[in-house]
């Protein structure tokens, strides 16, 4: 299968183009500048910038399936401000469908987020849930995936929640109470790509997690624990949480403000996750304590 991957030298890009090349398919990674990039052996690079059609286009022709992955963090506020959510996931999935129906291309897999909604409470969630609006309208053949936060080598979430708790004393929101269930990049990839491999997967929406349901400040407590630190978490108020991120976000290049805040008010775990959908089970995972080396 020849396929394209928008995002594909981002974290879970390289993982995904490593994981499909090793099941024999032709993979091109899509990136706004791929230049540079040290990309795995026998991955094709194209240059282009899904908010821009003209840039991406021609990179569809002769594809059999597409994998959209290109997202903004919802961690942290864009440096373009929240408007870029909508550039790049609603109006950029946009832009994809439209350069895959024009090629004739099978498949489109979109990369969404749990609680995906159009109209949900941050800029975020309400970006990816109008772009999972766009892909369930069009006339390809799509799976749309809804995971949790992806952890691994170079990933976000860690170095995100390391940041955010600093050894000894740690103040955080509602101390730390918002739960996630982190799912491996290992094992997320390999489901994506069995999604690809499958056509009973056409059409399905799927929410996927980890083995385990964390709390943010076991999640603080594990990634602490892998550097041989301990720490002790001070609750903060929400409200107040949310006054001070809200001051702070006026602040110039300040990472945080009032989306941030809000995404901390509501959990990032399944429904019903999906996993046994691809042949997996909760023991199949690799968990967070797992993956950074210390006992839970």
């Amino acid at each position: 299968m020849n396929i394209l991957v928008t995002g594909g030298t981002g974290f879970i890009g390289r993982n995904l183009c490593v994981e499909l090349v090793e099941r024999g398919h032709d993979v091109t990674a899509l990136a706004r500048n791929p230049a540079g990039e040290d990309v795995p052996d026998g991955i094709e690079m194209a240059m282009g910038d899904v908010s821009a059609y003209d840039s991406i286009v021609n990179s569809f022709e002769g594809k059999d399936a597409v994998i959209n992955l290109v997202a903004l963090s919802p961690l942290f506020r864009p440096s373009g401000g929240n408007e870029m959510h909508d550039k790049v996931h609603r109006k950029g999935t946009v832009n994809c469908l439209e350069a895959a129906e024009e090629y004739s291309v099978d498949r489109f897999i979109q990369l969404s987020a749990l609680g995906a909604d159009p109209h949900g409470d941050t800029h975020y969630i309400r970006a990816k849930g109008q772009a999972d609006e766009a892909v369930t309208d069009s006339s390809l053949d799509w799976t749309i995936f809804r995971p949790s936060v992806i952890f691994g080598d170079g990933c976000e979430f860690v170095n995100f929640t390391r940041t955010l708790t600093p050894p000894v004393l740690a103040p955080l929101p509602g101390g730390g109470s918002t739960r996630f269930q982190p799912l491996f990049v290992e094992d997320f990839v390999e489901i994506l790509a069995d999604s690809l491999e499958d056509d009973e997967h056409v059409g399905e929406i799927y929410e996927i997690g980890g083995p385990e349901v964390l709390t943010l400040a076991e999640v603080a407590k594990l990634v602490r624990k892998a550097r041989g630190q301990s720490v002790r978490i001070i609750p903060v108020p929400m409200a107040l949480a949310g006054i001070g991120l809200t001051i702070a976000g006026a602040i110039p290049k300040f990472p945080m403000g009032p989306d941030q805040y809000r995404s901390l008010q509501f959990d990032n775990t399944t429904t019903d996750n999906a996993i046994a959908a691809f042949g997996n089970s909760t023991e199949d995972l690799t968990t967070l304590a797992a993956y950074l080396g210390v006992d839970e």
